[in-house]
């Protein structure tokens, strides 16, 4: 296919990611009204806003695999229209059952990051698919466009107004694609049956990089969720400010993937996930820390101070901590490019549940844990302690075997002498 034809099939798909991606981070904006109007709790709240993000996790494996059969566009036409419907439904629900229920239910949008990811990826020769599904899955972007669209919505019309739009973009989204998209190359090619595809599961590297996924792009996609209400309660802004400054987390987790893409490209998946763990780490560690007076007793009169992040402070950290994450999330894939070139489609279902399943439970463990301690900053201390996992998982399996403090790789031959 010409160059100009893999371009035009990777702008729209990425546009059909990102409104699908706005939609399914709907609730983390219209929850704070709804959870006004029904009165919930904050484990009720996560359960609320994490609701669509767990059929968008269970379902990206199986989608994953039917795209490897039949084809990424039509699978990407029948999830952009099948899910307007409880969409536009969820405009008249009143009880906490029927936000539930509709959530699991347009949380299928959520799955087509394992519907792109192969499609584009096949348009695109090896030593450019860091860059092709970097630049895709710069459409989680959509988090940060929801934060925009959502509030001014809200403000102008009411909550109800909000999912009556999203249902219509995805019905205009999908004529769009289905015009300027073009044939799967997969598509008519000999495809292994599901038990081989899912054989692939036994190799210990797809767990791993299970792991790695589980955190940057569920941490992305759990705080993405959570910021809104968290800008809320800890500063006291209304919910468009609240909402723009949480945008400049999810703004960046979008805008750099593509860059994580090519710096993966660039100098291999290893060195940029290594790197993104450690900025993600000193982030949390700082964003960790909740308000706190102190009383010093002196010789003469007691001292008082108060340690506490001031809200541009924190922001700027969770900009940084986005483009980490931004990052991470493409070095993930680019693992998955490079190691499983003929199972795409079934690893990165694997991969991308995984990172569902942690977008999932990562909000209702947040609820859970600020019901329980009572301080917002819990949330930054449950992913602290995840990313030092990843730290040590990637140190024991890879840093003793790759030079990621610049030293000489080794050449094949020499590695045959040894």
């Amino acid at each position: 296919m010409a160059r100009s034809g893999n371009l035009t099939v990777l702008l729209i798909t990425t546009w059909a990611f990102t409104v699908c991606f706005a939609v399914w981070m709907m609730f983390g904006v219209i929850g704070i009204p709804i959870r006004e109007q029904l009165g919930l709790g904050s484990t009720e709240f996560g359960l609320l806003t994490a609701t669509p993000v767990l059929t968008g996790a269970l379902f990206r494996l199986p989608l994953g695999i039917w795209t490897d059969r039949f084809g990424g566009r039509i699978i990407m036409l029948l999830l952009l229209v099948g899910c307007a419907v409880p969409v536009w439904l969820s405009a008249y629900a009143t009880t906490l059952w029927q936000f539930l229920l509709l959530g699991l239910a347009l949380g299928l949008v959520g799955a087509s990051f394992s519907v792109g990811t192969p499609y584009v990826a096949r348009f695109f020769p090896r030593e450019r698919r860091g860059f092709a599904m970097g630049f895709f899955g710069a459409g989680t972007i959509g988090a940060a466009l929801n934060m925009f669209v959502s509030p001014w919505l809200i403000e102008a019309y009411g909550w109800q107004m909000v999912p009556k739009v999203y249902a219509v973009g995805l019905l205009v989204t999908a004529l769009l694609f289905w015009a300027l998209s073009a044939r799967d190359p997969g598509v008519g090619s000999q495809v292994p049956s599901m038990w081989r595809q899912l054989s692939v599961l036994r190799d210990p590297r797809v767990w791993k990089y299970c792991q790695y996924y589980s955190i940057v792009f569920g941490g992305f996609t759990a705080l993405s969720i959570w910021m809104p209400q968290y800008f809320k309660t800890e500063y006291g802004f209304t919910i468009a400010q609240a909402s723009l400054l949480a945008a400049c987390f999810s703004l960046p987790g979008g805008a750099f993937r593509a860059l994580g893409g090519w710096l993966s490209d660039r100098f291999g998946a290893h060195n940029v996930t290594w790197w993104v763990l450690w900025v993600a780490w000193v982030c949390l560690f700082l964003l960790s820390y909740p308000k706190t007076d102190l009383i010093v007793h002196t010789v003469r009169d007691p001292l008082s101070f108060s340690i506490a992040l001031p809200s541009w402070f924190f922001t700027m950290l969770l900009f940084m901590l986005g483009i980490a994450f931004a990052c991470g999330m493409a070095s993930t894939f680019k693992y998955i490019g490079d190691d499983f070139p003929d199972s795409m489609g079934a690893v990165s279902g694997v991969v991308g549940m995984a990172g569902g399943l942690g977008g999932f439970l990562l909000p209702i463990t947040f609820g859970v844990i600020l019901d329980w301690l009572g301080f917002n900053s819990s949330c930054f201390m449950l992913l602290y302690g995840i990313i030092w996992v990843s730290l040590t998982l990637n140190y024991l399996t890879e840093v003793r075997q790759a030079p990621v403090m610049g030293e000489q790789v080794r050449s094949p031959a020499a590695e045959q002498s040894r």
